[in-house]
């Protein structure tokens, strides 16, 4: 076992000095939507970028795609070899648009399939279903090395009925995940065996929200100095002390009871948080307290009717943050992050709730509606560069909620059982 999974990742490795770009795991190498990348179109045809294939076979599903060495990772709710549908992890040769192996993690989900995006770490795939199982799996072949139940190993708990939806977070030698137990809010794993490093212990911090885990993914920060793992779950906003897995300090007043979705924007000594469901979203300061813990003061809390994100998250540009606003909607918003200022706020640019990626100085609303929408990252206005829909694809139905991913100039787009590749690389 131990030589396999050796040989599988020196392979791994070997690849990796072929390909420069990676986004190994959801919302990029800083967990941020920021894709590094420059000299990529600054506008787009009327027609859209050009598009370079279309692959299918992924199943139901709302996973991105993470991308290393030139293989594609996701999840979707497909039927196996044995006939029956179930969640798997799959893995796409990006170069022949051929899927090279799925893994079978779990029973299926029929509300829309799985949310997880696989997060990759040398040579190894970590991925979360949504009824709570966490698999680890070698990425050169599928292969399982280890896996763990959120319910029956750490009491795990989702706030509400869409299930586990987490992206894992690798962090060093440790798989950070959020159960969402009374005793086990948060857990960190060795990645290499799935045994416990730490559990942390969910306290009161106020009666908004439901307890267990949110729909969001953790952050890294170092807040007043501390190394932490920022998260919004059912009861709000958290941080957690990486060292050791002690609570830090929590933040109830973003908490809804439906479900808390966006991943926190995190920037030094503060954190700009935001939920839907009639909430709206705030900024904390973090700050030292006499016993070595950590403080959350609010800066400003900004209402629901000025700007709530419900789906597709928050990207910061500069001293500005912008995000999609509305329960099922996402018009394109500029917040000044200091003091909460909307400095402008323009209407629909798609259907439904828009995902978000900045690259290159320009941002991507990719709407649950199939509209994708280029918007320029500037305080001066909304500056619309370009918008296309993606064309019909078997199997592409229901909402396109999963987030965009840029490697190598290349644009892709998960649909549910279909991914579209774009060429959006400037001349």
């Amino acid at each position: 076992m131990v030589r396999g999974l050796g040989l599988a990742c020196a392979l791994v490795v070997t690849q990796l000095a072929a390909f420069g770009a990676d986004w190994p795991h959801f919302r990029g190498p800083n967990s941020d939507g920021i894709c590094t990348e420059t000299g990529l179109l600054k506008e787009w045809p009327a027609e859209g970028p050009k598009l370079l294939w279309t692959a299918t076979g992924f199943g139901r599903g709302y996973s991105s795609t993470s991308i290393v060495a030139g293989r594609l990772y996701t999840m979707g709710d497909i039927r196996g070899d044995d006939g029956t549908e179930a969640g798997h992890i799959i893995a796409l040769d990006l170069a022949t648009q051929k899927i090279l192996w799925k893994t079978r993690v779990s029973a299926p989900h029929p509300d829309g399939g799985p949310r997880c995006t696989p997060t990759f770490d040398g040579g190894l795939l970590y991925a979360l279903s949504p009824h709570g199982d966490l698999a680890c799996v070698q990425a050169a072949d599928g292969k399982e090395v280890w896996r763990k139940d959120f319910a029956r190993d750490f009491g795990g708990k989702m706030m509400s009925q869409w299930r586990f939806s987490e992206s894992p977070l690798v962090d060093g030698d440790n798989l950070i995940c959020t159960p969402g137990g009374p005793d086990a809010v948060m857990v960190a794993l060795n990645k290499k065996t799935g045994e416990s490093v730490w559990k942390c212990a969910m306290p009161n911090i106020g009666g908004k929200g439901n307890p267990g885990a949110g729909y969001s993914s953790i952050v890294i920060g170092n807040g007043a100095g501390v190394k932490q793992y920022v998260q919004t779950i059912g009861k709000g906003c958290i941080g957690v002390a990486a060292k050791d897995g002690k609570f830090l300090w929590g933040y109830n007043k973003i908490a809804n009871g439906v479900a808390n979705i966006p991943t926190p924007v995190v920037d030094g000594d503060f954190v700009f948080c935001s939920t839907a469901y009639k909430t709206g979203a705030a900024l904390l300061k973090l700050s030292a307290t006499g016993d070595g813990g950590v403080k959350a003061e609010e800066v400003y809390f900004i209402d629901f009717e000025k700007f709530q994100n419900h789906h597709g998250g928050m990207v910061k540009v500069g001293d500005h943050i912008y995000g999609g606003s509305g329960q099922n909607a996402g018009a394109p918003t500029c917040i000044e992050m200091k003091t909460g200022k909307i400095v402008w706020q323009q209407g629909q640019q798609g259907g439904g709730s828009a995902a978000l990626l900045l690259a290159d100085g320009n941002i991507i609303f990719r709407y649950q509606g199939k509209e994708v929408c280029l918007i320029e990252a500037s305080p001066a206005g909304l500056k619309l560069k370009g918008k296309f829909t993606t064309p019909a694809a078997p199997g592409a139905t229901g909402n396109a909620w999963a987030h965009p991913v840029i490697v190598d100039g290349k644009l892709y787009l998960r649909h549910a059982n279909a991914i579209y590749g774009y060429d959006v690389k400037g001349k």
